[in-house]
């Protein structure tokens, strides 16, 4: 799904970078026009919810989104920030964080971090340290992957209402974002199971696909919303999320659904690479973004096998193995489920996750898993540092 920051960005050449970084820009003119941060940012301080898009697994964008948290704080100092990367039930997690309570272990262990959020804590760790340093309550905004995925294999009205998450019926998409929707689902190699080069779409699986997104975002919106709802007159914080570009971007995702809901004072903002997004900067993407430099690559990024895990009775297993992956390549399949790695027993998928980014480049894996009534021995061979 689009929200774990795999929207497709449209291409450009370096030499057409059309804003210069680093620096604002509003997109309410023909081209992107050059504003003064601190005028951006004190409209934004006016609205009752500002939705601050990211790249999940782009250490930049979390800078930014890290810096325009400081800077809006310092404005409305009452303040509270949602984040999609947390599931409902970790609310509990997210108070006692606030309330310094737990080590930085204990709070990822306890929200099941590396069981429901794939991408680095330590790109995320910034954001949680400054809520907490300054007291500012944490929002779990998601719900259960299980809920989106029963939505794509068979569409919202065959879910259960206790399935729903206490989640409504979203409001009907816009036809641009159905558009967008089925770019982001042709890049998927498989749908329910079918692959999405054989279906349209008018297909149910497309429609499905369509249900759990809008139900996503629906999902989001209702957190953020809640959050004013709570609030007494007169007193009302500013509601930061902290969510996936593509439930941002164009007024689509969680804005079309928060005005469903009734909360029109929204504010928007994006970062973008100049070099790759020129494209995609045209009145209604955001209110405004904010144009990035180029980062010098360091210490390289940690390797990734290209899986979706889950933890069933006795092991890990693998709920998804993303197509030319690393994981494909090593033999890997969907439903394999890993019995131990390097020759550890494994039981959680924080044990996988951990093992994963910490092998040196270059280096092999041996792991043991098993397929129906199999043990295969396999081998990942960690390609070599470019």
């Amino acid at each position: 799904m689009l929200a774990h920051g795999q929207e497709k960005r449209a291409q450009a050449p370096a030499s057409q970078a059309c804003v210069a970084a680093p620096g604002w820009y509003t997109l309410d003119a023909r081209s992107p026009r050059a504003a003064p941060g601190a005028d951006v940012l004190a409209q934004m301080a006016g609205r009752d919810i500002v939705l601050l898009g990211e790249q999940h697994e782009d250490v930049s964008h979390h800078q930014w989104q890290l810096q325009t948290l400081a800077a809006l704080f310092q404005l409305r100092p009452r303040m509270i920030i949602g984040f999609e990367s947390f599931p409902r039930r970790a609310q509990p997690v997210l108070d006692r964080w606030v309330a310094g309570e737990l080590t930085v272990q204990q709070f990822l262990e306890q929200s099941e971090w590396a069981k429901v959020w794939r991408f680095p804590a330590e790109l995320y760790l910034p954001l949680f340290h400054f809520a907490r340093l300054n007291r500012i309550p944490m929002v779990a905004l998601n719900v259960e992957r299980s809920l989106t995925e029963a939505i794509t294999r068979s569409g919202w009205d065959a879910v259960a209402d206790s399935q729903r998450e206490g989640v409504s019926r979203p409001a009907r998409p816009a036809a641009a974002y159905v558009e967008y929707l089925f770019e982001i689902f042709r890049h998927h190699d498989r749908v329910a199971g079918k692959p999405t080069a054989e279906l349209g779409k008018d297909s149910a699986e497309f429609r499905f696909f369509t249900e759990a997104q809008t139900a996503w975002d629906r999902a989001m919106a209702e957190a953020l919303a809640r959050q004013l709802g709570s609030s007494q007159a007169g007193e009302r914080p500013l509601v930061v999320g902290i969510i996936g570009g593509g439930h941002v971007r164009d007024g689509f995702g969680v804005p079309h659904q928060l005005r469903d809901l009734g909360a029109s004072n929204v504010g928007a903002l994006l970062p973008v690479d100049p070099r790759h997004d020129c494209a995609s900067l045209k009145p209604g993407l955001a209110d405004a973004v904010f144009a990035i430099p180029p980062v010098p690559l360091g210490r390289p990024p940690p390797p990734r096998l290209g899986v979706r895990l889950e933890e069933v009775e006795g092991g890990v297993r693998l709920a998804e193995v993303t197509a030319a992956s690393l994981a494909e390549s090593s033999g890997l399949r969907r439903g394999d489920r890993i019995v131990s790695l390097a020759g550890a027993p494994v039981t959680r998928a924080g044990n996988v996750v951990a093992a994963v980014r910490l092998q040196p480049a270059g280096t092999w894996l041996p792991l043991q898993v098993r397929r129906g009534e199999e043990t295969l021995d396999l081998v990942i061979k960690f390609p070599p540092r470019q």
